[in-house]
Order: structure tokens, then C-alpha cells, then sequence
């Protein structure tokens, strides 16, 4: 592929709701522009855009896919998005280094979840946004119902510039309300001109909406309309490209991906109508001492860019996709990494489409490629000329919020799953994984059951390890709730030095963690030197509780009295009576079970909130209050116990359909109700026979 200055370079995420038809709109994009001589469909699993055998599996996307062509004089960097919430780090990473974001909505269902998400995310990022009424030759596609809703949900700016002309249920052609002209499709998707058909109104309404769009854009303009003169063709281009780069005008056209039609006028509008990376594509970053600094979209300035994306291969080695903000990203080059401060060796830089990949010299500013084996950099990380190193800033993902313990089902597999799982880590930065002391188990987390289904995939195939997920063990804790006075002794004679250490120790509930230690003995009835070891036994012994083998925590022991023998007494000894005196202790003083309370803060639409707060009820949870956040969301604030939260991300999400988002952190213990300890126990006691 060949060079193109960052002006005729237009990089646009294809994002919307999972099944608005993105991956065949790529892909009629790439066909209709030459890119590819066969229009690929998803159902065969063929497309340019979904080639990982579990998404062909799947039909659906789980990863960004980046997709270059050319229409005319203008490269497109197209990048392909999941719409499916549990892979939601493939838009993220997919919107961060373009300047314009195409919403694919379905005709047929609307405006969804994901179209509101994408749309969210695009104007949080300062992106142009382009929206496209997919599925038009659906069964009950309704385009003028979909643009109400597009209205309805996203103001004003929603402008149409191509609608369909419907009779009997059934499009006619599609008109252009910037050429003023009507277009009718054949069965190869290859348009025609046709006489202009009588809509009335409307379409009066529609060119009198442009021209008013157009009109507020630009001084001169608005001094034109007001004047009652109509707009030239390059006048409304003109003014619905300056609309669209400010954010004030979001351009909506129709078509069908599968019959090709409107296609041909998406691919001018894309080109006509959306900021080009020399417009747009100036970033704000960090300089040595901290400082922001803008950094313009141009070939003349240092090299500065950044890797938004990051693919492990075991076979192919690291592949590591760049947005170039500055400069060229050449082997005559070597980039300092500001995150590590260390030089990068590139390894061969290229341009890739889908699964295929292409050599070039070098990235220019403005453009999007790859390279491949950097040994250090990670996504996020800034590459910069070494004289002026920069840092941009690095892609905020959403938060992991489901966890499932993973083990391996082959023996002496488990080094091989975390090298595994640390691997895939450096490409899916959604996904979490830590092993676990306490509970003996690694632990796993994603976006939802579907994120953590294909991290077990992509191990086995990947990898070569099978796993199995199970619900992740509950740090539980144990404490007394009475004061209570024991002794413990040990006496044990054998042939030469006995063994005896005697003490009387006080055990008490008190606050904070573990034990607190401290000696009331009087008149030397145990030697201070061996008071450490009364400690280090009782230390050792809070370990494991005694009713269900957790740890021990609010346990205040005084030691009091004892005795001991000039010749038999040891450190050992008084490590054993310590412990003879624990267990005794422990027992007298009403053990009881305390499991980990968690902090959440829930935004669900207003419509949701009693549902959520009758499910916290159900969980043994207590709200504690509500708060009205944006986006017409309401903040429900609540501490309920973590053993109640395993499928949380799964009831948030299906009760909200999608919507809905939470946070979950540990504040505290309380003590578990009595009704629940039986289970609790017996689940220990069966885990310890197991190990």
C-alpha cells in the first residue's frame, strides 16, 4: 500500500450494538472499494475482519481489527469493534487512535444499549461521530423510526444527509439530500440515477434542517441563509465537514451492508464529511517535567506514538499496533519507550488488514500500523524520538468485574496456565490475573462469563492447557466474642532433657487484625526469654482457626502466669504450651465465623432501581443510599457480602440490559449469622479432606 500524507488519511472505528451488522459493513467497504475481490459474510466466516477461529465460531467479534483501503485519493484506516459488552476493550482500544467513529444501527431494532455506549464513548474521547442505518433491506426495517429514536437520544446534531424512499414496505432508492439526487440500487449492489420521487414534505423538511446545520457552522453562511439564498453543493459539504469536526452535526445515511446498496455513498461521505488525521489528529501529551504539550498531526515534527493495541502469539511472536501522532516511525529509528525509559528494537514494521500483512519503509504521521517483536512495550506505552520524549495518555479500559477460579485439568499444568494467562494479559488489558495465598487458587477475572469463556478457549488453542473455572473460595476469618483465662502445659520426659513449658494466657476479642501481644507476669514465673516464643506460637497458631481453619483475626493474649523447669524449659516447649493454650482458649470463648463485606456503588437506570434494591435485600445486603448520576442513571450505594457477589456482573447486566455498571471493593468483617456457619464449615472441612 502506498503512502499518503496524514490530509488524505481518515482513520474511523466501526462501532454500535453487537448484530448491527459492523463485520459485513467492513466488509462492504472493503469490497465496494476494491480491497477485496469477494464480499465475505460472517455466517460462512469468511470476512476480512473476523478471522480468529472462535469468532468465526462464534459469528461475532471479540477483538478491534484493522482494516486499511483506499476510496479515490484517500486511504481509510478502518477499525472493526465488538459490540458484545464482554469484549467492550476491543472498542476502547479501537476508538483511541482514530479521530471519527461510525455508528452501524440497525434498522430493524433501532437504537440499543450499544449504540448509546458507543456514542458515549466517542464524544467522551472528543471524536467525530457518522452514524449508518444498517439492514434497510431487513423485514420490517423502518429508517424514519430509527432516526427518531437517533433523536430523541442524541439531540439536535443528528442530521441526515441519505434517506431511503419506502413504498409498500419496500425501498425504492435512496436519495442524496447534499447532490439533491435519487439513486436506485440493482442485485450487484451498482447504483443508477433515477428521477427524483415525490415525498412532499418531508424531504423539504430534510434539505431546510441541512441548510440550517450548515447555516450555524460558519458566520458567512448563516448571513447567506438568513438572507434566503440557497447553499452551493461545496457549501454544504463544506459546512457539514466543519459541523462534524466541532461535534455539532452528526451526519446519518442508510444502506445495506449484505445488498451493497448506499454503500458507494457512505464512502464518499467518510471521506468528504469526516475530518482528516491532519485535522484531527493533534493529541495533547506529557513532556519530561510533566507539562502538557500539544503534539501536531505532521511529518516534519519528532517522531511521537503510541501502541493502542497488543497481540501474543506463542507461534508469531508480539505484534504491536501504533498510532503515528508525529514524524516517522522508521528502522532508521530508534524510539525511546518514556513508560520504561529504555531504547525499542523495531523489529519489521507493516501495514496489516485482518489476518494479512504487508511490509512498508515506514508509518507516517497520521497513519495507523504495526510492528512487530518490541520486546518491551505494552499497550499504552508512548515511542518518541529520543529528543523529545513524550508521553500520551494511555487508554482508561473498563474494569474486570467478574472473577472464577481457574485451575488445570492436567497435573503440573499450573505453571504453564499462568504463563499462559500473563501472556494474553499483554493483549486483553480487561482481564485480571493474581494467584491467591490465602485461598490456594488462581484467580481469573473478565467482563463477563463470555470474556472468560474465550480466555479458556484461546489457552487451549494458544497455549495447549485445558482448564475448568469454579466460583472462587471466600475468605472467611474467625474471632472470639468472651474474655476467657487458660493454661496450657507441656511435659513430656524422655531419656536425658525433658520437655516443659508451662503458661497461663488470657484471651480476649479486641479490634484490628491478627493478634495483639503483651505480658502481665509477675515475680519471674516465666523468664522473659521466653515470652518470644509464647508469641511466635500463638502466631502460628492464628493461622487456622478453630472451626473452620480460617485465619484468626481481633485476638488480644496476655500472658500471665506459668512456671518452668531450669533443665527441661526450651523455647520449643513454650511454643507448644502457647498452643496447647490457644486451643483450649479458642474453644471456651465463643468462636464465631466473620465473612468480607463489600463496598458497591451501582449506576443503574432510575427505571432499575427497585429492582436492584429488592435483589441486594435477597443478598443479605443494605442500601445506604441513592445518588442521581448522569446519563439518567441513579448511584445506589450499598454494603452487602461478598459471598453474595459472584454472578453480580451477570444479574447488573441482564436486569439493565447492559446499561447498568457497578464497582465492588472490600471495606470490612462482619460476623457471618449463625444460620449460615454449619454450611460454611462443612465446605471447609470437605475442601481440607480434598487437599
Amino acid at each position: 500500500m502506498r503512502q499518503y500524507l496524514a490530509g488524505k488519511i481518515r482513520n474511523i472505528a466501526l462501532a454500535g450494538h453487537s448484530s448491527a451488522g459492523k463485520t459485513s459493513l467492513a466488509e462492504a467497504l472493503l469490497f465496494k472499494a476494491g480491497a477485496t475481490d469477494r464480499l465475505g459474510k460472517v455466517m460462512d466466516g469468511n470476512t476480512v475482519c473476523d478471522f480468529d477461529a472462535e469468532e468465526i465460531k462464534r459469528q461475532a467479534s471479540m477483538s478491534s481489527a484493522l482494516a486499511p483501503f483506499a476510496w479515490g485519493s484517500t486511504k481509510i484506516n478502518l477499525v472493526d469493534t465488538p459490540g458484545l459488552f464482554d469484549f467492550a476493550g476491543g472498542l476502547y482500544e479501537g476508538v483511541r487512535p482514530v479521530e471519527s467513529v461510525l455508528i452501524a444501527v440497525s434498522a430493524k431494532s433501532g437504537v440499543s444499549v450499544g449504540t448509546e455506549k458507543a456514542y458515549k464513548l466517542a464524544e467522551s474521547l472528543g471524536k467525530s461521530k457518522m452514524f449508518f442505518v444498517n439492514k434497510m433491506d431487513a423485514e420490517h426495517a423502518d429508517f424514519y423510526k430509527t432516526l427518531e429514536g437517533l433523536k430523541t437520544a442524541f439531540g439536535p446534531s443528528v442530521c441526515p444527509v441519505v434517506v431511503p424512499y419506502v413504498e409498500n414496505n419496500k425501498t425504492e432508492c435512496y436519495i442524496n439530500l447534499i447532490d439533491n439526487k435519487a439513486y436506485k440500487y440493482n442485485d450487484k449492489g451498482e447504483a443508477s440515477e433515477v428521477e427524483m420521487p415525490d415525498v412532499g414534505h418531508r424531504l423539504e423538511g430534510f434539505v431546510s434542517a441541512i441548510s440550517e446545520a450548515v447555516a450555524e457552522t460558519d458566520e458567512t453562511l448563516f448571513e447567506k441563509y438568513f438572507s434566503g439564498e440557497a447553499f452551493t453543493r461545496d457549501e454544504i459539504l463544506s459546512g457539514i465537514h466543519d459541523g462534524v469536526h466541532k461535534g455539532v452535526i452528526t451526519p446519518v445515511l442508510c444502506g445495506s451492508a449484505l445488498t451493497l446498496a448506499g454503500v458507494d455513498m457512505l464512502l464518499d461521505c467518510l471521506c468528504d464529511l469526516l475530518p482528516s488525521a491532519w485535522e484531527k489528529g493533534a493529541e495533547m501529551a506529557s513532556d519530561a517535567s510533566g507539562e502538557p504539550v500539544e503534539i501536531p498531526c505532521t511529518d516534519e515534527a519528532p517522531l511521537a506514538a503510541y501502541v493502542f493495541k497488543t497481540v501474543a502469539d506463542p507461534f508469531v511472536g508480539k505484534l504491536s499496533f501504533i498510532k503515528v501522532v508525529s514524524g516517522k516511525l522508521s528502522s532508521e529509528v530508534a524510539p525511546v519507550n518514556t513508560r520504561t525509559g529504555e531504547t525499542e528494537r523495531l523489529g519489521k514494521i507493516i501495514y496489516v488488514k485482518g489476518k494479512k500483512q504487508e511490509d512498508t519503509a515506514f508509518i507516517a504521521a497520521g497513519d495507523i500500523g504495526a510492528v512487530t517483536k518490541l520486546s518491551s512495550a505494552v499497550t499504552g506505552d508512548s515511542l518518541c524520538d529520543p529528543k523529545r520524549p513524550v508521553t500520551f495518555d494511555a487508554i482508561s479500559f473498563p474494569a474486570p468485574c467478574l472473577s472464577m477460579a481457574i485451575s488445570a485439568k492436567g497435573k503440573g499444568d499450573e505453571s504453564k496456565v499462568a504463563s499462559g494467562l500473563l501472556r494474553l494479559m499483554e493483549e486483553d488489558p480487561t482481564m485480571h490475573y493474581e494467584n491467591n495465598a490465602e485461598t490456594r487458587q488462581q484467580l481469573v477475572s473478565g467482563l463477563g462469563d463470555q470474556h472468560l469463556e474465550a480466555i479458556v478457549q484461546k489457552l487451549k488453542v494458544k497455549f495447549g492447557t485445558e482448564v475448568t473455572l469454579t466460583p472462587p473460595r471466600v475468605a472467611y476469618r474467625e474471632t472470639i466474642r468472651k474474655k476467657v483465662k487458660v493454661e496450657g502445659k507441656h511435659k513430656k520426659q524422655t531419656g536425658g532433657h525433658g520437655q516443659y513449658g508451662h503458661v497461663w494466657i488470657e484471651f480476649e476479642p479486641c479490634e484490628g487484625e491478627g493478634l495483639v501481644f503483651e505480658e502481665k507476669v509477675v515475680g519471674g514465673s516465666v523468664p522473659k526469654g521466653y515470652f518470644p516464643a509464647v508469641e511466635k506460637g500463638l502466631q502460628e497458631c492464628i493461622r487456622h482457626g478453630v472451626l473452620a481453619g480460617y485465619p484468626v483475626v481481633g485476638l488480644h493474649a496476655t500472658l500471665l502466669d506459668g512456671s518452668y523447669h531450669p533443665v527441661d524449659s526450651s523455647e520449643m516447649a513454650f511454643k507448644t504450651a502457647a498452643s496447647l493454650a490457644y486451643k483450649a482458649g479458642m474453644a471456651q470463648a465463643s468462636p464465631v465465623l466473620l465473612e468480607p463485606i463489600g463496598s458497591l456503588k451501582a449506576q443503574v437506570p432510575d427505571s432499575n432501581t427497585g429492582d436492584l434494591m429488592g435483589e441486594l435485600n435477597k443478598r443479605r445486603g443494605r442500601v445506604l443510599g441513592m445518588n442521581p448520576s448522569a446519563d439518567g442513571l441513579t448511584e445506589i450505594e450499598a454494603e452487602v457480602p461478598l459471598s453474595e457477589t459472584s454472578d453480580f456482573s451477570t444479574l447488573i447486566r441482564s436486569m439493565t440490559q447492559g446499561r447498568g455498571s457497578f464497582s465492588l471493593t472490600f471495606v470490612r468483617y462482619e460476623q457471618l449469622p449463625q444460620m449460615l456457619e454449619a454450611k460454611v464449615i462443612a465446605e471447609a472441612k470437605a475442601l481440607s479432606e480434598e487437599e
